[in-house]
């Protein structure tokens, strides 16, 4: 999958843009605040999912705008296509000419994957974004995932409602393993379905990892499950378990008006030679890490879509050395590539590809490498 046009009319600083990208690798280079984050944001759009800068509608549209016109093209599923998204009061988008029931209809057309640096995060904060990242592109490819997430969230909402009623209502504590059972059952799919990811991109991270490093260092990385499970669990042995361990913990899930375990307490464990990322590593390490993840989730959903998704590196350069940044300009085949940048270095060390200087939301020239 590639894009062969892009389109873009009254979007946040760009009045009218028109870009013709390499099906390889593309590096956007300019200033600060001059428009390359936002050229990133509107093809990720076309993933169907919202701006992965938490942006509103509203925001997206040129100062003085009513609307904004993003036009697409590009070949997946063995043929030319377009997409289209008009953002006014409300959104609209088309598929090949064909009006769709919403913009997030859109997904599993047209396939992306985005690394920008609020995915630093996913290293050095909590294990909210961790798993965050997992369900994210679980959700890419396994249709019923995010609705299965959703049951599973609105039945521990349901429980932990339940666990601060009793001390009012303390005739209720029978209907306590009703919902135990509901929720071992939806967390034992979800707790099957990231295992099973992990066990997936675990050689491909570890592999991309290597070689930005220059073999000088390891990744590595494990579903730390907070019910003791492990990948090798079936459904029906994970669900018992989560059940088991959710009837241990009644008494003390009681007292704490919550649900001490569960797939929103699990973690995902990430190493760089044998210490944690999060605690030891570099800028550089953490950085090189959140790519490798992000080139991993590449190849899983090539591996079960036939699809490449289209990658977007926005302001990747930054914090890496010129070996790491070599690797990723030159080393990723078989791809297209949209990375953004501040420095001239980095467009310098493309050996082969296409480059385009963006300046105040307008691109000045562009060129072959």
């Amino acid at each position: 999958m590639y894009i062969t046009k892009i389109q873009l009319e009254q979007f946040r600083n760009m009045e009218q843009i028109v870009l013709d990208p390499c099906p390889g690798i593309n590096v956007i280079y300019g200033d600060n605040a001059q428009g390359k984050t936002n050229l990133a944001e509107a093809i990720w759009l076309f993933t169907g999912a919202k701006s992965f800068r938490g942006a509103k509608e509203k925001e997206m549209l040129r100062f003085g705008s009513e609307q904004t016109k993003m036009h697409l093209e590009f070949w997946g599923g063995g043929r030319q296509q377009t997409a289209d998204i008009i953002l006014r009061n409300q959104k609209t988008a088309f598929l090949n000419e064909i009006q769709l029931e919403s913009v997030s209809k859109l997904a599993g057309h047209f396939y992306a994957v985005v690394f920008s640096p609020t995915h630093l995060s996913l290293i050095k904060d909590g294990p909210a974004l961790r798993r965050k990242f997992l369900d994210t592109a679980l959700c890419q490819i396994i249709p019923k995932y995010e609705a299965n997430l959703k049951e599973y969230h609105r039945i521990l909402d349901q429980r932990n409602a339940l666990l601060k009623d009793l001390e009012r209502f303390p005739q209720l504590s029978d209907t306590v393993d009703i919902w135990d059972q509901h929720l071992a059952k939806c967390g034992a799919w979800l707790m099957y379905c990231r295992f099973q990811y992990v066990k997936r991109i675990l050689p491909v991270a570890c592999e991309v990892y290597s070689g930005i490093s220059g073999e000088r260092e390891t990744l590595s990385m494990a579903l730390e499950s907070s019910i003791g499970a492990s990948e090798e669990m079936d459904r029906d042995q994970l669900q018992r378990l989560f059940y088991e361990q959710l009837r241990i913990n009644r008494m003390t899930d009681i007292q704490k008006r919550a649900t001490s375990c569960g797939p929103h307490r699990d973690d995902l464990d990430l190493q760089v030679n044998g210490l944690p990322l999060r605690l030891y590593g570099s800028q550089g390490q953490q950085r090189s890490c959140v790519l490798a993840l992000k080139l991993a989730e590449c190849s899983v959903i090539e591996e079960l879509t036939g699809e490449s998704p289209v990658i977007l590196l926005d302001d990747v350069m930054s914090e890496l050395d010129s070996q790491r940044r070599s690797y990723l300009l030159n080393r990723i085949k078989g791809r297209q590539v949209f990375v953004t940048c501040c420095d001239q270095e980095s467009v310098q060390l493309l050996e082969e590809g296409r480059t385009f200087h963006i300046d105040r939301g307008h691109i000045l020239d562009e060129e072959e490498a």
